[in-house]
């Protein structure tokens, strides 16, 4: 694996993003390849409906339908880099596939002080400032600290407080070409303006194992994928490809997602139940 150096930890813990410019350039072409095959064959769009450019479009899980994405989490750049910063144990958290149109405003992936989560972001378009790269706030990431809880209790009424717009909150910009890599703490906070009505990005979340004694918050969280009315934590290809390496990262979540398939099936049979009037 390619571990992070101690620089890069430092600014990771300081600012709560690191950028990888160039690091995918050898497998980008059969990334987005493989990311569109993944769209044609689920309708191209949200649920199976076509993508309008008018909102945005998501598929969950993503990467863990396609033998080749799922192969990313095998790659020893992107490994390195999460095993530098969870621990060689991590796990992985799961996908989603995006085809963004329009803004996207100021929140964080999660406020979680006990546990440290990451996004690996994968942009397949060219994005800058005003075209829907990513922006993040550093340092927004640090729980606990006077500035960053200020920002968490106010950013939602900017206007207000601060009398500026979203877009106007200062950020860094971190524009991205396809082959680029993103990486940042989901506690960090983030936002997105402008660019094309679809624009194409998906992710991976990587986690810190989980101890004993909060198995339980874990089957908690797991139950929320019930909403994507799935059965696994994971997708088919991910678990089918999966070799002795790669299972390191997926046995926690596998060996706790039981209750899984019956939350998924109440949650079709509600969504088909006839509308009452």
């Amino acid at each position: 694996m390619s571990y992070l150096t101690p620089q890069q930890m430092s600014f990771f813990d300081t600012f709560g993003y690191l950028a990888f410019p160039g690091l995918l350039n050898d497998r980008i072409a059969k990334i987005i390849e493989a990311f569109e095959e993944l769209w044609a064959l689920h309708g191209g769009g949200h649920n199976g409906k076509p993508h309008d450019g008018k909102q945005r479009s998501c598929l969950a899980p993503c990467a863990d339908r396609s033998e080749y994405l799922s192969s990313l989490l095998d790659d020893p750049r992107i490994e390195g880099i999460a095993a530098s910063v969870l621990g060689d144990d991590f796990n992985y958290g799961g996908s989603d596939g995006n085809l963004y149109a329009g803004d996207t405003g100021w929140h964080s992936d999660g406020w979680n002080p006990s546990s440290l989560n990451i996004k690996f972001a994968f942009y397949l378009d060219p994005v800058g400032r005003d075209t829907g790269c990513l922006r993040v706030i550093p340092g927004s990431h640090r729980i606990g600290e006077p500035w960053p809880e200020l920002l968490q209790k106010n950013i939602g009424r900017c206007q207000e407080v601060w009398g500026v717009g979203q877009r106007d909150i200062p950020a860094l910009a971190l524009e991205t070409k396809p082959g680029d890599l993103v990486m940042f703490n989901h506690n960090t906070k983030h936002a997105a303006f402008g660019g094309s009505a679809r624009r194409r990005m998906f992710t991976l979340n990587c986690g810190q194992r989980v101890p004993e004694d909060r198995l339980q918050e874990l089957r908690n969280d797991l139950a929320g994928a019930a909403r994507f009315w799935v059965d696994r934590a994971y997708g088919e290809a991910m678990i089918r490809t999966a070799g002795p390496r790669r299972m390191v990262h997926l046995e926690q979540l596998l060996a706790n997602d039981g209750h899984l398939a019956e939350l998924s099936r109440k949650a079709r049979e509600k969504m088909s139940e006839p509308s009452r009037g």
